[in-house]
């Protein structure tokens, strides 16, 4: 098979692991930039050219898809499932997933934990204090929607400092939601790695001392854990109903079962290798490998 990474660096222990896992399997594997590829469309035949030349022969993608570039990432992904080739991640399971707010509305409605959330679009003074009650008050979560790897997420607190952080946001015009702070998850999460309906691997990642996010990017550490059938099912559900065969489940282990925080489209392998000691990467390949006749169209 010839397989296409999608990926900015070449460099990243993730690319560097798929490209690695691909070649022991057999594969050809063609590493490309998605913000340099050019898309071409004209009638009956979609095509991407990357350095002046045409992409050809190609059996399946897989796209790692960094947050800041959604939208073009995406534009090239839908490229290749216009050109009827398999991509492991389909373009609007990518969208749906990086929309943080349209994702809860989708988990929400399926039944599946998730901690209380408010969005508001420029709620007034008074109005300020209402969505902040209508989560349980203070302490609580506030977020950048854009925000990825703990960037952008703000523990507020009391109700002052909440009402703050809301008022500055909302001059900046940015859009952020407001959450409730889930207090027994003492500053750590589990993250659950799926792949093709199946959990391949999860770790509890706890928050440095000091620091409520988990993320292992802020100084986190991860450690190997068994999950509870609920925690397994919830992130097998959450998954399926955003469309994602391969995902990192971010789940907070509260007092009424498991909520998901987040559900990552492209998440990171170097973190889930080390913890767990399994071979991430070959799952993946070996999804691809299965599907390499399941696109679009076929």
């Amino acid at each position: 098979m010839k397989i296409v990474i999608l990926s900015r660096n070449k460099k990243l222990y993730s690319t560097k692991r798929l490209v690695e896992a691909a070649e022991q399997r057999g594969h050809e594997v063609l590493v490309l930039d998605h913000m340099k590829c050019v898309l071409l469309i004209e009638q009956g035949r979609p095509h991407i050219y990357y350095n002046g030349k045409e992409v050809t022969d190609v059996n399946a993608v897989i796209p790692r898809i960094g947050a800041s570039a959604t939208f073009y990432g995406t534009a090239v992904v839908r490229q290749f499932e216009m050109m009827k080739i398999f991509t492991a991640v389909e373009s609007q399971a990518l969208v749906r997933s990086r929309d943080k707010l349209r994702s809860l509305q989708i988990l929400s409605r399926a039944g599946i934990g998730i901690p209380k959330t408010a969005f508001a679009h420029s709620p007034k003074d008074k109005d300020i204090s209402s969505l902040i009650d209508s989560i349980g008050g203070a302490p609580c979560v506030i977020k950048l929607l854009e925000g990825t790897q703990g960037i952008g997420v703000i523990l507020a607190e009391n109700h002052k400092a909440a009402k703050s952080v809301v008022e500055a946001f909302l001059k900046l015009e940015a859009n952020m939601l407001v959450q409730e702070f889930i207090k027994e998850a003492n500053g750590a999460d589990v993250r659950v790695f799926v792949v093709d309906g199946q959990v391949v691997g999860a770790m509890k990642r706890q928050a440095k001392e000091g620091e409520f996010r988990s993320n292992l990017h802020r100084g986190g550490t991860a450690t190997l854990i068994q999950l509870t059938p609920e925690e397994r099912s919830t992130a097998l559900k959450a998954c399926k109903k955003l469309g994602l065969a391969i995902a990192g489940v971010d789940l907070l282990q509260s007092s009424r079962g498991p909520l998901v925080m987040e559900v990552n489209a492209s998440p990171g392998l170097e973190g889930i290798e080390a913890a767990t000691g399994i071979d991430i990467a070959s799952k993946i390949i070996e999804y691809v490998e299965r599907n390499e006749f399941n696109a679009p169209g076929q």
